[in-house]
């Protein structure tokens, strides 16, 4: 990461975070991922949904493993103060009864996701138990048609709902005032686009229990996990890194209070 990079990220950061974060530690910003980290099991964990897909690929494995590093070492920086991270993020299947230990999990491209009964009664009882999930990296209406079918398998109950920049999740750690398109790093960096597959319009929305609590939070027509991965990229615009380590920051906080 080239030094005027960093020097922006610290200034970023030192602007937006809350007055107590004057108390923590220099951190350590994201650099490339490393297999040696430690491997302590802390208080919260990085787990990332292991989950079946169409096609002979995988979906879940999508930027994986190199972006749940990248956010794993801004996060423990930022946020190491409100919580124990672990050194190591996991990839978790529904059916693991490990699934339990892990408040939060991220599932990158749901737009191919293909859940059976046995899927979705599982990821049913991890969320009313106290789970959280963010969908992430899906774009246009076909994917979003899918998402809406899988969401109903789990919570036939239940609709998805835009989730307004007023929500307590928004403003958790920092404050989020807007709804970031953050595009794939190849389509920024060779044609500017922010947008793929029709998905013109970013969308921050959740499935709500009706206790109010989020569920499920959904970021449409945007990709955090490549903003994850890639926000040491000299040719990646520095704000899309910004915004998506901010939203996954403060759904983290949020899981792990509510």
């Amino acid at each position: 990461m080239k030094s005027s990079r960093v020097s922006l990220l610290l200034l970023f950061f030192l602007a937006v975070l809350p007055a107590y974060s004057q108390r923590q530690r220099q951190p350590r910003l994201p650099g490339y991922w490393n297999e040696n980290a430690d491997q302590v099991v802390r208080e919260f964990t990085f787990a990332r949904l292991i989950y079946p897909s169409w096609g002979w690929r995988e979906s879940w494995t999508t930027d994986y493993p190199k972006a749940d590093h990248q956010f794993l070492q801004g996060l423990r920086g930022w946020v190491q103060s409100l919580l124990a991270i672990s050194g190591q993020p996991v990839a978790v299947s529904m059916h693991d009864p490990k699934v339990y230990d892990y408040p939060f999990i991220y599932c990158v491209e749901p737009g191919g996701m293909e859940l059976n009964d046995n899927d979705a009664a599982a990821m049913r009882e991890y969320l009313l138990r106290g789970g959280f999930l963010m969908l992430d990296d899906f774009w246009g209406e076909r994917e979003w048609q899918n998402v809406q079918i899988q969401m109903k398998k789990i919570f036939p109950e239940y609709t998805i709902q835009e989730l307004p920049l007023t929500h307590p999740l928004f403003h958790c750690y920092f404050d989020i005032d807007e709804v970031v398109q953050v595009p794939n790093v190849g389509n920024w960096v060779y044609s500017h686009q922010t947008s793929e597959k029709g998905g013109y319009v970013p969308h921050y929305e959740a499935v709500v229990a009706d206790d109010g609590r989020v569920l499920v939070l959904i970021a449409r027509n945007t990709d955090n996990g490549d903003a994850w991965e890639w926000i040491d990229e000299p040719q990646y615009a520095l704000k899309f890194g910004l915004a998506a380590y901010r939203l996954g920051m403060n759904a983290i906080v949020y899981s792990m209070t509510h």
